[in-house]
C-alpha cells in the first residue's frame, strides 16, 4: 500500500534526514507488515526495519556508489520472516517510489541519477532476497530430504513407517526435489519439478540429465557435473537454464549433491532446483532501464561504456581489432528547444534515433544515446578509416531529410567527429575525449559534416582547454607582462612612442604571444580585466618615460600605444575606466593612443562609435588597426573618430624585394593620399629592411615599426633607443 507522495517543500524536505528515514521506514513497515509472519507489534517491527532502511539511504548516496548494502537490505528481509512472496514485491514497491524522495538529498547528484541508483538497489535488494530465501530454504529442503533418503534406506530394511515420512516430505516439498543415478538417469522427482517442467512426469522422469545442455550453459556447469559423479566433489551449485516441452525456457538455482552408500561409494545425486525466471525476469528489466536511455530506447552511457571499453581490450591472442567511434552532436538544437519547446525537442531525438538505428545495420555496430543532442555509434572490426567514414556519411544521408512535427518541417544537422585505431592502445575516456574534441572541430568548420580525429588538433585542444582554465587565476599570479615596440618617425628616425604587446609567462608552456591566448580570454570575458591591466600598466610605463627621460625640443611626450579588443569595445565603462587609468597615473590622454581593429568597427553604429568619440573629444588618438584587412568602406572612414591608419603590412610586404610590384606601390600611395586628405596620419606595420623603409617614407608615410628598428622588449630599452636614435 502506498502513501500519497508529498510535493516539493512539505515535510519530506522540511524534516532532518533522519527524521525523513524513520517516515520512509515507517511507510515500509506499513506496507509489508500484514504479510510478515512474525510476533513482533507493528511498532517493534518498525524499529527492525530502520537499519535496513539506513542502509539503502546510504547506498542511494554513496560514493563510490555500491550496491551490496542493499543485499544486506534484502537479506534482512529474509531474518525478519519476511518470506511471504508478496513481502519482496511491495518492499520493492515503496524503495521504487520513496527511496529518492525521502533519502536523494545530496545536491550533487540529479534526478536521473538517483533513480538509476535506485532501479540497480532494487535489483540488487531482490537478488540479497533471493539468496538468503534460497540458502534457508535449501539448507531445510537438504536436511529434510537428506533425512528422508536415510529413512527410506532404513524403512526398506525395518520400518514401512519411515517410507511415508520421506514421501510427506518429497511431496510436499516447496522447492523441485529430483534424484538420478550416476549414469545421470532420472530416477525419482516430485510433483513440484515435474509442474516446473511443464506438469508431465514422463517427459522428466525418462530422461537423462546430459539432455538438458543449454545454449546459455557455461563450460564450467557440465565440468562441475562429471567431477561429482566421479567423486571428486560433494556438491556444485549454479544457475542453470533448461528448455521445456512448449519451448519456453525456466531458469533455476540448482544445488546438487553427491549421495553415498553405507561404504562411502557415490550412488545417486541428489538435485534441489528453486524456479528463479520471475526473478530473472525482473533482473533483466531492472538491467534494461539501468542501461537503455528512457526517452529513445537507445542504450545510455553506462551500456556504451560497456561496450567501447569490451572494444578497446587487447585481444587474447595479442592481436588486437580495430574499432571506429562517431561523436554526433545535432547543430542548433538549442534553438528548436527553446523556440518551439522541449516536448518539440524530444520528439526530434525519437525521430533522430530511430534513423540513427537503422543505420548500425551490422552485428559489430552500436548507436547510443549519451544525453541531450549527443549520440554516438561503434563499429568494430573496421578495416580503417574508410570504415568509419562510410559510417559517418551514413549517419548524415540518415539526417538529411526533415523531420515533421506537428506540421513543421525541422532541418536536421550534425557535427560528427570520427576516430578510428587499433583496440588495446588508447582508454575509453581517451577515445570518447579525442571525439569529442574532434566533433567540435566538424562544428566549428561549419557543421553538416564530420571530420578525422588527429592527434595534433588533440593536443592543441588540450592545450587550449588547459591555458583557458589556468587564465582566471595568471592574472592574479602576476604571469603576465609587457614588452613594447617602437614606433618611429619615418622623416628623422626619431622614436615617436611604443605600441604595448602583452604576453604571458606560463609556468609550464613558457613566454605565449597574445595570439595564442588573447582569442581565449575573448571567449571567457577574462579580456575586461586583463585588457584594464595592460592599460594600466601601459599608462603608468608612459608616465615613468616622462619623468625619467625629458625630452626638450622634441614635438611631444612619448605615446603609449594599447589595443582594445571588440569586447572591451563593448564595455560600459570603456570611457570611465580610460579616464581614471589616465587619472591616477597623472599622464595626459594627448599621450595615449587605442588601437582598434578595422574588423571591429565595420558596420559598427553610433551607440558603439560614441565612447570613442568621447575619448576622442577628451585628447585620446584612436588608430585605425590592420588597415585594409576589413574590405570597408573607404567612405567611411569620414564618420570613424579615428585620426591614425595603421597600415596592415600585407600592402607592404612586397616592398622588401627588388623590383617593387608598382601596383602595391600605387595601393599604398593612395592609401597615404586619402589618409592625409582626411587629415590622418598613416603608420606601417611591419618593417623590416632599410629599403622598405625609404621607399614608405617617400610615400610620405608618417610612422612606422618593426624589427628593422627594433624587436618588441624590456620598457627601458626604449630610453636607449631614443639616445641612439633608430636610423
Amino acid at each position: 500500500m502506498k502513501e500519497p507522495s508529498q510535493p516539493s517543500g512539505t515535510t519530506a524536505e522540511a524534516d532532518g534526514p533522519e527524521d525523513r528515514l524513520r517516515r520512509f521506514a515507517t511507510i515500509w513497515s506499513r506496507a509489508i507488515f500484514p504479510v510478515t509472519a512474525t510476533s513482533l507489534t507493528r511498532t517493534e517491527f518498525e524499529g527492525h526495519l530502520l537499519p535496513l532502511a539506513r542502509l539503502l539511504s546510504g547506498a542511494l548516496l554513496a560514493r563510490p556508489f555500491d550496491t551490496a548494502p542493499a543485499q544486506r537490505a534484502g537479506a534482512g528481509l529474509v531474518d525478519a520472516h519476511c518470506t511471504d512472496p508478496d513481502a519482496l514485491g511491495r518492499s520493492l514497491g515503496v524503495v521504487d517510489s520513496y527511496l529518492v524522495l525521502y533519502c536523494g538529498t545530496d545536491p550533487e547528484l540529479t534526478g536521473d541519477e538517483l533513480r538509476a541508483r535506485c532501479a540497480r538497489l532494487q535489483h540488487a535488494m531482490a537478488t540479497g532476497y533471493a539468496q538468503a530465501l534460497r540458502e534457508r530454504t535449501r539448507t531445510e529442503q537438504e536436511s529434510i530430504a537428506r533425512s528422508a533418503l536415510s529413512a527410506r534406506s532404513a524403512a526398506e530394511i525395518a520400518l514401512h513407517a519411515t517410507e511415508s515420512r520421506f514421501r510427506a516430505v518429497f511431496d510436499g516439498a516447496a522447492i523441485g526435489i529430483g534424484i538420478a543415478d550416476l549414469d545421470g538417469r532420472v530416477v525419482e522427482v516430485n510433483d513440484t519439478m515435474t509442474r516446473m517442467f511443464g506438469g508431465v512426469e514422463a517427459q522428466v522422469r525418462s530422461r537423462n540429465v546430459s539432455e538438458w545442455v543449454h545454449p546459455e550453459d557455461g563450460p564450467h556447469v557440465w565440468r562441475l557435473y562429471e567431477e561429482l559423479v566421479r567423486g571428486e566433489r560433494e556438491q556444485y551449485r549454479v544457475e542453470k537454464p533448461y528448455y521445456r516441452s512448449d519451448g519456453t525456457v525456466l531458469w533455476t538455482n540448482l544445488t546438487v549433491s553427491l549421495l553415498r552408500d553405507a561404504d562411502g561409494r557415490p550412488q545417486y545425486q541428489l538435485a534441489l532446483m528453486e524456479d528463479i525466471t520471475e526473478r530473472r525476469l525482473l533482473h533483466l528489466r531492472l538491467r534494461y532501464e539501468a542501461t537503455h536511455d528512457a526517452l529513445t530506447g537507445l542504450p545510455n552511457r553506462t551500456l556504451f561504456f560497456e561496450r567501447l571499453e569490451k572494444a578497446l581490450a587487447p585481444g587474447p591472442s595479442g592481436e588486437n581489432g580495430r574499432f571506429g567511434l562517431c561523436y554526433l552532436d545535432l547543430d542548433g538544437f538549442k534553438a528548436i528547444n527553446d523556440s518551439l519547446g522541449h516536448s518539440v525537442g524530444d520528439r526530434l531525438l525519437v525521430e533522430v534515433a530511430d534513423r540513427l538505428q537503422a543505420c548500425v545495420t551490422g552485428p559489430n555496430e552500436m548507436v547510443a544515446r549519451l544525453g541531450g543532442d549527443e549520440f554516438v555509434a561503434l563499429t568494430t572490426g573496421t578495416g580503417g578509416e574508410r570504415d568509419a567514414a562510410a559510417l559517418a556519411d551514413r549517419i548524415l544521408a540518415a539526417l538529411a531529410t526533415p523531420v515533421g512535427v506537428d506540421g513543421r518541417e525541422l532541418a536536421v544537422r550534425g557535427s560528427l567527429g570520427v576516430v578510428e585505431g587499433p583496440a588495446g592502445e588508447r582508454t575509453a575516456a581517451e577515445v570518447l575525449r579525442s571525439a569529442d574534441i574532434t566533433m567540435y572541430r566538424a562544428k566549428s568548420a561549419g557543421g553538416n559534416r564530420f571530420e578525422l580525429a588527429d592527434p595534433e588538433a588533440d593536443a592543441r585542444a588540450i592545450t587550449r582547454h588547459g591555458l583557458t582554465t589556468a587564465l582566471p587565476t595568471a592574472l592574479e599570479r602576476g604571469e603576465f607582462f609587457i614588452e613594447y615596440q617602437p614606433l618611429v618617425h619615418l622623416d628623422d628616425g626619431s622614436v615617436h612612442g611604443a605600441e604595448a604587446l602583452v604576453r604571458w609567462s606560463h609556468p609550464q608552456h613558457g613566454v605565449l604571444g597574445p595570439d595564442r591566448f588573447i582569442p581565449l580570454a575573448e571567449d571567457t570575458g577574462l579580456i575586461v580585466p586583463l585588457g584594464r591591466w595592460v592599460l594600466q600598466e601601459a599608462v603608468r610605463q608612459a608616465r615613468s618615460w616622462q619623468l625619467d627621460t625629458p625630452r626638450p625640443g622634441a614635438a611631444g611626450p612619448l605615446r603609449v600605444n594599447v589595443n582594445l579588443s571588440p569586447t572591451q569595445l563593448h564595455h560600459p565603462r570603456l570611457v570611465a575606466d580610460t579616464v581614471d587609468v589616465l587619472e591616477r597615473a597623472g599622464l595626459e590622454p594627448g599621450a595615449l593612443c587605442l588601437e582598434v581593429t578595422e574588423s571591429a568597427l565595420i558596420g559598427a553604429d553610433e551607440g558603439l562609435l560614441k565612447p570613442l568619440r568621447q575619448l576622442a573629444e577628451m585628447g585620446v588618438d584612436i588608430a585605425l588597426d590592420d588597415f585594409g584587412t576589413g574590405y570597408s568602406n573607404l567612405a567611411n572612414l569620414r564618420r570613424l573618430p579615428v585620426s591614425i591608419l595603421k597600415l596592415d603590412r600585407s600592402f607592404t610586404r612586397g616592398m622588401q624585394q627588388h623590383p617593387v610590384d608598382p601596383v602595391d606601390l600605387k595601393i599604398v600611395e593612395g592609401i597615404v593620399s586619402l589618409a592625409h586628405s582626411l587629415e590622418l596620419a598613416v603608420t606601417v606595420e611591419g618593417v623590416e629592411t632599410a629599403a622598405q623603409a625609404e621607399r614608405l617614407r617617400e610615400l610620405g608615410c608618417d610612422t612606422a615599426q618593426g624589427w628593422y628598428y627594433a624587436r618588441p622588449g624590456a620598457p627601458d630599452r626604449i630610453h636607449s633607443l631614443v639616445l641612439a636614435d633608430a636610423v
